[in-house]
């Protein structure tokens, strides 16, 4: 390999992220460890490639068809309580990864994470460098939650909130606020926020002096969850929904959508709020904003 062609490629654990291997993370404590060889020789973490190259994994060719990637997929999956955002838990609790459909190639990446006592949408992605730019602070990518909070909320509060307070980690603040139901010590509101920081909603909230007892996501970004996608089930997106999110993060339609790990199920009804505490509608719709 030229060293004129090497500049040109990408960085090997980037072609091997978007071929399903692993992470770019755990991908390159295989590098360190002396796991990869390109073409005869051990890969160091700034080697570029091309997909010319001959890579071995423990000793183990990789196939070129491989390295070109699996069609790029996306899905929504709507998360119940209880269930991890993890591949497996040492103390066998539920996972998401369980739930989803099985892919022939790659493997599927989830786009953040809800914490086990948190419900709705997450987005899974068969396409490494897609699931990395709607993670990074860079996009400015939405995340709206529905919230249930417990407690007396003033105005002096929701205005702290979208100001900003400084947690353990940062500054931080919701882009928007807006009640949306509930009565008496159990109301709901609608927040918006651009990042997705450890347990960050339920952080600001308690900073604020109230206790969330319910959180579900019901936006990400141009995608919202809906009410027909029940709880344990997925959904792969429409071609308007996937050309909204390619273009929020700046990459074109150039891969195929494959759709065959896909297979439809019958719907499991999920637990639903009560009457009384059921959040509105209107909020959670594409381009929602509210003046703070």
């Amino acid at each position: 390999m030229s060293e004129n062609s090497a500049s040109q490629g990408e960085r090997l654990q980037k072609v091997l992220a978007n071929a399903g291997f692993g992470s770019r993370r755990e991908i390159e404590t295989w590098i360190k460890a002396g796991r990869i060889k390109v073409n005869g020789k051990v890969a160091d973490l700034g080697l570029r490639v091309t997909g010319d190259e001959h890579i071995q994994l423990d000793e183990k060719p990789i196939k070129a068809t491989r390295l070109s990637g699996p069609e790029r997929q996306v899905i929504v999956y709507n998360k119940p309580e209880g269930e991890l955002v993890t591949r497996s838990d040492p103390e066998g609790r539920a996972t998401v990864f369980s739930r989803l459909p099985k892919l022939k190639n790659g493997r599927w990446i989830a786009v953040g994470r809800l914490d086990i006592n948190s419900s709705g949408l997450l987005l899974f992605t068969t396409d490494g460098d897609l699931a990395n730019r709607l993670m990074h602070p860079s996009h400015l990518i939405e995340r709206e939650y529905s919230v249930r909070v417990l407690g007396n909320v003033t105005e002096e509060m929701l205005k702290s909130m979208t100001d900003g307070i400084e947690l353990e980690d940062g500054a931080a603040r919701f882009e928007h606020i807006v009640e949306s139901g509930g009565t008496g010590a159990n109301r709901w509101f609608h927040v918006v926020i651009m990042e997705g920081r450890k347990r960050e909603v339920r952080r600001l909230w308690e900073a604020a002096g109230a206790t969330v007892s319910r959180l579900i996501r019901v936006r990400f970004g141009p995608i919202v969850m809906g009410n027909r996608l029940f709880a344990g089930k997925s959904r792969p997106l429409e071609a308007d929904e996937l050309k909204k999110l390619l273009q929020a993060v700046g990459l074109k339609d150039d891969k195929v959508v494959g759709k065959s790990a896909y297979k439809k199920s019958r719907p499991v009804r999920p637990e639903r709020p009560s009457r009384s505490e059921k959040p509105a509608t209107k909020p959670g719709q594409e381009g929602w904003r509210r003046k703070r």
